[in-house]
């Protein structure tokens, strides 16, 4: 009987080649993995077709899905190598890491760990900074002494490039007892309870396969855990260790993972810095650096960007170059993106940045078995893309939907109905040379912890129409304020969620009829009118929606010329906004009554003289650009607010709510230019200077072009007031004369008896 231990890192070509020659030399009858247990029954779909890396194995609480953890792996894993040998030379394998059942465990019950305790009862405070450099990273040192930089870079230079296994686990063994050691004396008093734990449980599952009879057992875990497998205490030790534990019910299944979550820069603690990289070192190991500077030149020239097969010529040579001067057998990551920079970038980090995005993420998504057990709803959303052909990618695509077309309608309604349960697969994006409301761009973009998110609203329904509409109607139960209702509303047409549309709408009449608050019923509107639009183009039932907003345009009417009165400028200003918006959405609904009653409350609220000045003068502008009001009406209602009985800082707020937007009225209206001025030109200085603010802001939310013609206006108006003033004043005969010896000088003419002009 014998144990064989491959310290390896989770993610590494090199150290999943090595490992899957040394099982192929060792040919164990008995395979244990560092892994969750639950997950064993989960095995066997490694060998499907369907099965394509990177996956990940998603452990999760079945009554609190939200605490999950995931177990990913890429065709370069060791773990992910060790699996495939298994199952396809039917040894019989298992994980042996500590189950997730001990670890998944509510808050309440999880013991708090050393690191989360105050600074006087954690011994880990008072350690020198080179001991907790090295509990944080054990081989830094290591890679240092070694003249490299980073951890990262050395062993993918020792481990990772390597192309045989010659010896390669037993100096891996080697090194970690002796970084263990180091770490040990360092810091005795210190210990990890859960890798303590961990360790336990996995020398208490090599005990069980060498009780089984196994001769040859094959462990594969993380290189710091060889160690303390290869001594083994009793297990009588191990049992207390892991004895009186809490465990809680755990499910699992496969879901597809992408390449760029296996990287550090994705926040995973086992991650990898280039797993593009890694990808070519697994499946191209003699000619990686070729195939990578064709993928740089093919994606510089696809951006049309200059790379041609003499600048792979050329990196290939550098990379080589550098890679002999620092004396390494072939070129790694550093040398490979120096040569890249210098040949292909022109010494520019823009086009780095892509190629970094691009090729060292490889930003590719794994697929899983569509047999796989899962819930009910993550299987029907799995079936929906399917039957709409809709790839899920970890890359961005464009979608373009006409919502004509029914297939196009479906689609639509998948993706506003993930929306709703928080899974933006898709983006809305802005289309560019088309109009209408049938025209939708998306940008989709798949994210692996999308998977989790479907899996916690499994609760809400088998499939993704009934899950999204419970999920709406208890958001709609919740919510307090009409315009969050009425926003929601706009979210479950975009859905098209039918069966949620009667329950929500009766929500909202229910909060309407209890809001006095005019400024949250102008505000509700907009997203109504805009809700039965959606619903007119997706073609559902906006009955229940049109009797509500019957109501509460009604209850606006009435309430618009109340709420106008004695209101602060700042409320004010929120509800011109609102009255615009409420106005256009008025418009929008195409109703005559709607629009008779809307313009009569209108009308009321402009003329009332206790009406805010900036609420009143936008009520006249509406009236006057819907043809409601006469220009002579817009003119009588200017004329009276800029007479002398009102205050000049109540005139300046009726003409900001009139004119601000836009100054066309005043610019074609002869009368109200002229009231205007006249009310200006009355300004004493210091009322000007005070108001100066107040005006200067109206006329800055004017067009550029209309600030010029106002501004050429007033230019020619003072020029004819100057000649008006001048023809009214006499002829001083006196001072003519004085010009005459000048004017008979240069014409050289007599001037007869002194007469001006007399022979001139």
């Amino acid at each position: 009987m014998s144990t064989h231990l491959f310290g390896i890192r989770h993610h590494g070509p090199g150290c999943a080649r090595s490992l899957k020659e040394a099982l192929h030399a060792l040919q164990p009858d008995c395979i244990l993995i560092e892994g969750p247990p639950e997950a064993n029954d989960l095995i066997p779909f490694v060998a499907s077709a369907e099965m394509q890396p990177p996956v990940a194995l998603l452990l999760y609480v079945p009554d609190a899905p939200q605490n999950a953890v995931y177990y990913p792996f890429a065709a370069f894993s060791p773990e992910w190598q060790a699996l495939q040998f298994a199952v396809a030379g039917n040894i019989p394998v298992q994980f042996c890491d500590l189950p997730q059942a001990f670890r998944l465990l509510p808050a309440e019950k999880s013991e708090p760990s050393e690191l989360d305790e105050d600074e006087d009862a954690n011994p880990v405070q008072k350690l020198d900074l080179q001991t907790r450099l090295m509990r944080a990273d054990p081989l830094q040192s290591l890679a240092q002494a070694a003249g490299f930089a980073d951890t990262e870079s050395w062993w993918d230079h020792l481990v990772e490039q390597r192309t045989d296994s010659l010896d390669l686990f037993a100096a891996i063994a080697e090194m970690m007892t002796v970084v263990r050691t180091e770490i040990t004396q360092a810091s005795d008093q210190l210990q990890d309870q859960l890798e303590i734990r961990r360790e336990a449980y996995m020398r208490q599952m090599l005990r069980q396969a060498e009780k089984a009879g196994y001769q040859k057992i094959a462990v594969v875990c993380g290189a710091y855990h060889v160690p303390a497998l290869a001594k083994m205490p009793t297990a009588k030790h191990d049992a207390d260790i892991l004895k009186g534990l809490d465990k809680v019910k755990i499910a699992a299944t496969w879901t597809p993972w992408s390449y760029g979550r296996l990287a550090f820069a994705s926040g995973y603690g086992a991650g990898v810095e280039a797993p593009g990289w890694y990808h070519h070192l697994w499946h191209q190991p003699e000619q990686a650096v070729l195939f990578w500077l064709s993928d740089v030149a093919n994606l510089l020239r696809k951006h049309d960007l200059d790379a041609s097969s003499a600048h792979i010529i050329e990196a290939t040579r550098l990379a080589d170059t550098l890679a002999a001067l620092r004396d390494r057998h072939h070129p790694g990551l550093d040398e490979i993106m120096e040569a890249t920079r210098a040949v292909f970038c022109y010494d520019s980090d823009a086009p780095l940045r892509l190629i970094r995005k691009e090729l060292l993420l490889n930003d590719r998504l794994g697929t899983v078995p569509t047999d796989a057990p899962n819930l009910p709803l993550p299987q029907n959303v799995a079936l929906l893309q399917k039957k709409f052909r809709m790839a899920v990618r970890a890359d961005s695509t464009e979608l373009e939907l006409d919502l004509r077309e029914a297939a196009h309608l479906e689609k639509s309604n998948l993706l506003y109905r993930l929306s709703l349960l928080g899974i933006d697969w898709g983006k809305r994006q802005q289309l560019r040379g088309r109009t209408g409301t049938f025209h939708e761009a998306w940008r989709l973009e798949w994210q692996p912890d999308f998977a989790i998110k479907l899996i916690e609203a499994n609760i809400w329904g088998s499939t993704l129409e009934s899950a999204a509409s419970a999920y709406v109607i208890d958001m709609a139960r919740r919510a307090q304020t009409l315009p969050e209702l009425t926003k929601l509303v706009e979210r479950v047409l975009l859905a098209n969620l039918g069966m949620a549309i009667n329950e929500v709408m009766g929500r909202v009449e229910e909060v309407s009829a209890l809001t006095p608050d005019l400024g949250y019923m102008l505000a509700a509107l907009p997203a109504l009118a805009n809700a039965m639009r959606y619903g007119n183009v997706r073609n559902t039932d906006t009955a229940a929606m049109e009797l509500v907003v019957s109501k509460l345009l009604s209850r606006i009417c009435i309430a618009l010329p109340v709420g106008a009165r004695g209101l602060a400028d700042e409320p004010a200003a929120q509800m011109v906004k609102d009255l615009i918006a409420a106005d256009q959405a008025v418009r929008m609904l195409q109703n005559d009554d709607y629009l008779n009653n809307w313009f009569a409350s209108l009308a009321q609220t402009a003329k009332q003289e206790s009406s805010h000045g900036l609420i009143a003068g936008r009520c006249a502008r509406i009236l006057t650009e819907q043809g409601q009001w006469s220009e002579e009406q817009a003119g009588q209602q200017l004329a009276l607010h800029c007479s002398h009985a009102q205050t000049p800082l109540l005139t300046a707020q009726w003409i900001e709510g009139f004119l601000q937007g836009s100054g066309a009225l005043l610019i074609h209206n002869d009368m109200l230019w002229q009231l205007i001025n006249a009310w200006l030109a009355s300004l004493n200085a210091e009322t000007f200077i005070e108001l100066l603010p107040l005006l200067r802001r109206t006329f800055s939310s004017f067009a550029a072009p209309e600030r010029y013609q106002l501004g050429e206006r007033a230019v020619a108006s003072k020029g004819a007031a100057a000649l008006t003033q001048h023809a009214d004043t006499g002829l001083d005969e006196e001072r003519a004369r004085l010009v005459i010896p000048v004017l008979q000088s240069i014409l050289g003419k007599t001037m007869h008896d002194g007469q001006p002009g007399a022979n001139v």
